[in-house]
């Protein structure tokens, strides 16, 4: 490992013989290197085993990186530093962003290729803006406590709880200006139109119980990218890796030892295993996973899908599910069908349009309720702006631009509103 990492690098340490072909590690948002450490003895068998850290975390420099094609960048740039051409890749989450990013910026390079809870848009924007809202407002402390449900099982995160604690203590011990600048990148990530141009053999590997980037996922990759094949890992969460590291080590070795090929510039040290030398499968840790054979996407029905479905999922991931919960639940003969139909047009129809994302969505919606003086509505649209990724900064320009052209009484009135509904929603919680 470097002792002083230049801001155009990343912290590595390098596992196994120095002879021996690279597998490079990629770790997921809010981890270190050490997620892979079980998977590390195994692997570096074979395979001289580089892994990184991103910046900020695991006490590497704080040198956020504004985007995904950055990242990839500063991983070139160690690895010409460190003498390495050509490589295998395996990613999970923001690492497998990574990963594919590098395939289709430098195909040349990477010999194979292993996307693990990826996918090729990340959920959507404003929700991994709103997670920079609330880091900015609170610290990483609700993102530390809100990681054991999104990375393990209920019975994992129940029957580990050091492991639980270990991985808690990763998000808290980042820091948060980077944690912040990588769900930005996330957030401008969008490698859908382009999977296609991913030409290197290609695993994708998945927690059958990832509710992060789940099966649906990995199976739009699948689809997408032309020589790829999808594992799928009971009993696994998003950190499939910790989870179940036996089954994830026999997937990864089984994957690089049959898709590696070898290279034109044979310096690399690469080169085919035949099949009598392909290492023995090690002992699984819970259930076993099999690479299955790629999926043919379904058709698509052209009839025009109904969008009160839609509309109440984003009316529930915008105004949240108490508030919608109480909106239905207080409806009766009179009032619902109003319900239904302002789930199925405003919400469905309206915000789910493309054109603007949500948080401008939220600008608009905010200036509108001061201009018609609805003061109420102002205060759930006001918390909703801060779940779509508004900062009270911004909020509070949307209210200054609005004292010009609404009125400086109407302005004053949604002032109050809001600083009260922002105070509330930024305060820490114990």
């Amino acid at each position: 490992m470097s002792e002083t990492t230049p801001i155009k690098t990343l912290q590595y340490r390098m596992d196994g013989p120095e002879d021996a072909p690279v597998l490079i590690l990629g770790p997921s948002l809010g981890t270190t290197w050490h997620m892979w450490d079980r998977q590390v003895p195994e692997l570096a068998r074979q395979w001289r085993v580089l892994r990184f850290d991103l910046p900020g975390h695991g006490g590497a420099p704080a040198h956020a990186a504004p985007g995904v094609p950055e990242l990839a960048e500063r991983l070139l740039a160690t690895l010409d530093m460190v003498g390495v051409q050509r490589f295998g890749y395996a990613g999970c989450s923001i690492g497998g962003a990574i990963g594919a990013e590098l395939a289709l910026r430098r195909p040349d390079r990477i010999a194979s290729l292993a996307l693990v809870a990826a996918s090729p848009r990340f959920g959507t924007a404003d929700e991994f803006r709103q997670r920079g809202v609330i880091v900015r407002a609170n610290g990483l402390d609700p993102m530390a406590r809100a990681a054991p449900e999104r990375w393990f099982t209920p019975g994992f995160a129940a029957a580990q709880p050091a492991i639980v604690e270990w991985a808690v203590q990763m998000v808290r011990t980042t820091d948060p200006g980077c944690y912040i600048a990588a769900c930005e990148a996330l957030a401008a990530f969008d490698i859908r139109a382009q999977l296609g141009r991913i030409i290197v053999p290609t695993l994708v590997l998945v927690g059958a119980e990832d509710k992060v980037t789940g099966p649906a996922e990995a199976r739009t990759l699948v689809a997408g990218i032309p020589d790829a094949r999808l594992a799928l890992v009971p009993g696994a969460s998003h950190l499939a890796p910790v989870e179940q590291p036996g089954a994830v080590t026999d997937l990864l070795v089984r994957h690089f030892s049959t898709a590696w090929y070898n290279p034109s510039d044979t310096s690399t040290g690469i080169t085919i295993l035949p099949e009598g030398l392909v290492p023995p499968l090690s002992a699984m840790v819970g259930p076993v996973a099999e690479i299955a054979p790629a999926e043919q996407p379904q058709a698509v029905s052209a009839m025009r899908a109904d969008p009160y479905e839609a509309g109440l999922r984003v009316r529930r991931e915008v105004l949240g599910d108490k508030h919608v919960d109480r909106a239905l639940g207080e409806a009766d003969d009179f009032s619902g069908d109003f319900q239904e139909f302002i789930t199925r047009y405003a919400w469905g129809e309206v915000w789910t349009r493309e054109a603007l994302d949500r948080r401008m969505r939220s600008a608009v919606t905010l200036t509108a309720l001061v201009a018609g003086g609805h003061l109420d509505e102002l205060a759930f649209h006001t918390k909703a702006a801060l779940r779509n990724g508004l900062s009270p900064a911004e909020i509070k320009e949307v209210l200054i631009q609005t004292a010009i052209y609404c009125g400086v009484p109407a302005a004053n009135s949604a002032f109050k509103v809001a600083r009260a509904v922002i105070q509330e929603e930024t305060k820490p919680h114990t």
